[in-house]
């Protein structure tokens, strides 16, 4: 195993050093020793750094990433866990694509004022109603339990 120092380590996962350290304290990679004052890592570092880009992409948590690594460090992603966060996706394509065929549609109204567009007032109803940000519905739920 070729051993990197923590800089070529940040320049070839292309992410800071500061980056490096905290998720060392959080337990997400482990240095394999020192050089003097430096922190040095098993060449192996980068591809956890890379699993863990693509979770930070797809919007899990620095914990989640952290949940999907058995203790010895090899990957044990739960599926049901990624079926749950490709459904929130879903959800947040969907409503982002509504605001923006929303807005494309305002920009493009024939409508003299936006508050005189049927489409424009449904939006704003809509955004009003917290249906965009999904605060209702999830403190609907709370409430229900």
């Amino acid at each position: 195993m070729i051993k990197l120092d923590i800089a070529e380590v940040a320049r070839r996962a292309d992410i800071p050093a500061s980056t490096l350290r905290f998720y060392e304290e959080k337990g997400l990679i482990a240095s394999s020793g020192r050089r003097g004052l430096r922190r040095q890592f098993d060449d192996a570092v980068l591809e956890r750094l890379a699993l863990i880009a693509l979770g930070r992409a797809a919007g899990f948590s620095l914990d989640e990433i952290a949940r999907m690594f058995a203790p010895e460090g090899q990957p044990r992603i739960d599926r049901g866990m990624l079926a749950a966060k490709a459904d929130e996706l879903d959800r947040t394509i969907r409503k982002l694509t509504a605001m923006r065929d929303g807005l494309r549609h305002a920009a493009a109204c024939p409508a003299p004022s936006h508050m005189e567009c049927p489409t424009f007032l449904r939006i704003v109803r809509v955004a009003g109603s917290g249906a965009l940000g999904g605060r209702r519905k999830r403190a609907m739920r709370a409430a229900e339990r």
